[in-house]
């Protein structure tokens, strides 16, 4: 019976979401619980697996932390009555996808410390790369770890450098001087609300301000959603730390000049929302680029252009905006269906893609179609999305991608796999059109990559093979400690 039973995320063959964050401190004493929830699930994007709020009353006993965190989605885990219950001016909130440490409830976030000087509350975002020598590190010195996530990781070093640090953002410092990778975190203290993000800037962290509060965020669209206004973004490498006394205070330590910065370049194709703006640059405008940019280098006849929902439908917008084709509607999706879901039995009939994603006969039929998708992985899911569309009619299926080929993995918090499951590794572009079936096929070309983000300063790791830095010398993504 079990054997029939599969777990299934995204539509089998997407890279995972990232984590998302949320902080805020209202300085007026107002409850933050339920601003944290709806700044939560606006960012239900980033991660569907697991969520979870931590809040303190700053005016309450020093150290007391209310939290709570469930697996899977934020609306069917907290309640009105849970979200009362969160009473504190101070708190932190996060939805989760796993690339390292095993789905399960222990590895949900928040995580929250209790330690000699106090408690500490963390949210953390990304990957890193050297979270197995720092854990082994810590076990030998007694360390007990109660989840397998790099996030436990940083926590213990920032608690344990601040035994030693004057203050808790010097502590953070510290850690960061020792975490290597990935990471956008936000830290809640007893008095302060801290955000940080690592020196290459991979994964993206705001500011908001609302009346006497202030947010940290993942995006911008969930500061929109709580009613703050965006006051600027974490720089890559920064340490903001936020308190009543001092409002927003800055650490620049360990900044590093634009020209080393690497944000995740599928922040802007794929993982953020298209309302959000990262590092002042549109994500809505990064994708319209990159659709008019395929229309420019790889233009085909033909008499309708559509988007695979949802990240497609911009790229498919920019495409027939450049090339003058009429952009269209060509799938229909259920709405009701999460990002993870039970795959139908193998006996049966039922298409696991066709549970989310059914064509619209009457749009395609007897028309040559261009299909834009934001990326191509093992290619499991582009042949039976171009089979669908031949089967509703469509003359010719055409497939674009708003992303250069995957050609290596990402150690840096993209679930990019090894590469012997990539289907561009070791295939032609010819011979990957062959497989998924489409009548043609075109990449977005790597230089136009900085071209579509105006020039910010990204990581073509995945593309490339060149990383900002230099990977693990063993892919143990999501292995070790299961």
């Amino acid at each position: 019976m079990t054997d029939d039973i599969y777990i299934q995320t995204e539509i089998e063959d997407k890279m995972g979401e990232e984590c998302g964050v949320f902080g805020m401190y209202d300085f007026d004493g107002h409850d933050v619980a339920s601003s944290i929830y709806y700044g939560l699930l606006t960012l239900q994007h980033r991660g569907q697996e697991s969520c979870g709020i931590a809040v303190s009353d700053t005016n309450g006993p020093k150290g007391k932390v209310l939290s709570a965190k469930e697996m899977g989605l934020v609306n069917e885990f907290f309640t009105p009555e849970q979200i009362e219950m969160l009473k504190g001016d101070i708190g932190v909130g996060h939805v989760r996808y796993s690339t390292a440490g095993s789905s399960t409830r222990e590895n949900a976030q928040p995580l929250v410390l209790n330690y000699v000087k106090g408690t500490l509350g963390l949210a953390h975002n990304g990957n890193l790369i050297n979270a197995p020598e720092l854990r082994h590190e810590l076990e030998y010195t007694g360390a007990i770890f109660q989840t397998t996530i790099d996030s436990e990781v940083i926590a213990y070093h920032i608690a344990r450098e601040r035994l030693n640090s004057k203050t808790v953002e010097e502590a953070v410092g510290r850690a960061m001087s020792k975490i290597k990778g990935a990471y956008s975190l936000i830290v809640m203290s007893p008095r302060k609300l801290i955000g940080a993000r690592d020196p290459f800037g991979f994964r993206p962290l705001c500011i908001g301000k609302r009346d006497n509060a202030y947010v940290l965020a993942s995006e911008t669209c969930a500061l929109d959603t709580v009613g703050a206004t965006f006051v600027r973004d974490v720089l890559p490498g920064e340490i903001v730390t936020i308190s009543p006394e001092k409002g927003i205070e800055s650490d620049k330590t360990h900044c590093l000049p634009e020209e080393k910065h690497a944000r995740c370049v599928f922040e802007y194709i794929y993982f953020a929302r298209p309302d959000s703006y990262i590092d002042g640059q549109s994500v809505y405008n990064a994708r319209i680029l990159a659709g008019k940019y395929l229309a420019i280098d790889s233009p085909v006849e033909a008499d309708l252009v559509v988007g695979v929902p949802e990240s497609g439908n911009c790229a498919a917008l920019g495409y027939s905006l450049q090339s003058g084709i009429p952009y269209g509607t060509a799938f229909v999706k259920n709405t009701y269906i999460g990002r993870t879901f039970i795959k139908p039995k193998q006996k049966n009939r039922e298409s696991s893609v066709q549970v989310k994603l059914n064509a619209l006969r009457e749009a395609v039929a007897g028309k040559r179609i261009i299909m834009i998708d934001d990326s191509i992985v093992r290619g499991t899911t582009s042949d039976r999305i171009v089979r669908m569309l031949r089967e509703a009619g469509a003359k010719e299926v055409h497939m674009r991608v708003s992303s250069p080929p995957f050609l290596w993995p990402c150690y840096f918090g993209t679930d990019v796999p090894a590469r012997e499951q990539l289907i561009a590794y070791n295939r032609s572009v010819e011979e990957i059109r062959q497989v998924i079936g489409a009548d043609s096929l075109g990449y977005l070309g790597i230089d136009r990559l900085q071209e579509m983000v105006g020039g910010l300063g990204i990581c073509k790791g995945c593309f490339t093979g060149e990383y900002p830095m230099a990977p693990p010398k063993e892919d143990i993504r999501g292995e070790y400690m299961r």
